[in-house]
């Protein structure tokens, strides 16, 4: 209990400073720029149908800068890459450095994405990469079907001929997700419906971060991979190292994963590795049908050609479920 105690108090620590400031920030800016933001949002939101003969790359610096969208399908993008409906010969690479920075998406599909990469509906005959450092800075989406990325690689309906890449460290910052369906990513890949011809690695370091998703069926994933009916023909690793952070999932169906892999419904024709080191930190799910897994690997319906390993060192750090089917795993395996 008293673990559990001093995991939801690093949430109130490390959460509400650097929410004050993402406020202070956003108000600071003005209506110009939220005005500003909100019409790139709409644009960035709309499906495109590009086809793209050579390399997309993006290199950001955000210092001390509010990035703002306001309405129903807002969407709020800094120092990130979003490629839909799309067609890439070559590779998608994103570098971000961001420090003392708010991005906010607030509407009922808001989407906010810091520092990350998201490839939806499209076709990449090339690797997918994404490398960021973010400091004291807040990524915050609210909205019925809200998602929140820090530092992360989404996939969605996408085939990539080529390795997927996401290396992100986070420090004093937070990503939250508020809404019925919401989704908080902090340094990590998420994969749904799409193939990858290629490796899968993920590389997250955290020290007093905060990754939260409340929402009647939220999930949080702070330096995870997940995947739900994806396929992959090479190998799928994840490295995590977290101090003093909190990853916090309330809702319903709410799933919170710390340095873990999950499969559900997918294929892979590879090895599987999951390394984590986790130091006074907390990993809490609180809902109906709760599942919290910190340094763990959980494969389900799913099927691997390959050896599966999990090492996972975890000292002073508390993980918690809480429902009526709650299932908490900590430095686990579980194949069903």
């Amino acid at each position: 209990m008293k673990k559990i105690i001093l995991g939801i108090a690093a949430v109130s620590l490390i959460t509400y400073p650097v929410l004050a400031f993402a406020a202070s920030r956003a108000v600071e800016m003005g209506q110009g720029a939220a005005g500003g933001a909100t019409e790139t949002a709409r644009q960035s939101a709309s499906k495109g149908t590009s086809e793209i003969k050579g390399t997309l790359s993006n290199l950001n610096v955000t210092n001390e800068s509010a990035n703002v969208a306001i309405g129903k399908g807002a969407k709020a993008n800094t120092g990130s890459m979003a490629v839909s409906g799309s067609k890439v010969k070559e590779t998608v690479s994103n570098k971000a450095n961001i420090e003392k920075s708010a991005n906010v998406a607030i509407g009922e599909n808001a989407t906010a994405n810091l520092g990350s990469v998201t490839v939806q509906d499209s076709d990449v005959k090339g690797s997918v990469s994404n490398k960021a450092n973010i400091a004291k800075s807040a990524n915050v989406a609210m909205g019925k079907n809200t998602t929140a990325n820090m530092g992360s690689v989404t996939l969605a309906e996408s085939n990539v001929k080529g390795s997927v890449g996401n290396e992100a460290n986070i420090e004093k910052s937070v990503n939250v997700a508020l809404g019925e369906n919401s989704i908080a990513n902090m340094g990590s890949v998420t994969m749904r419906k799409g193939s990858v011809e290629g490796s899968v690695k993920n590389k997250f370091t955290a020290k007093e971060a905060a990754n939260v998703a409340i929402g009647k069926e939220a999930v949080a994933n702070m330096g995870s991979v997940t995947m739900r009916g994806g396929s992959v023909k090479g190998s799928v690793s994840n490295e995590a190292n977290v101090a003093k952070s909190a990853n916090v999932a309330i809702g319903e169906n709410v799933t919170a994963n710390m340095g873990s892999v999950t499969l559900h419904e997918s294929m892979i024709k590879g090895v599987i590795t999951n390394k984590a080191d986790i130091d006074e930190s907390a990993n809490v799910a609180i809902g109906k049908n709760t599942v919290a897994n910190m340094g763990a690997v959980t494969i389900s319906n799913s099927s691997v050609d390959g050896v599966i390993s999990n090492n996972a060192q975890i000292n002073n750090s508390a993980n918690v479920a809480i429902g009526e089917n709650s299932s908490a795993n900590m430095g686990s395996m579980t194949v069903q």
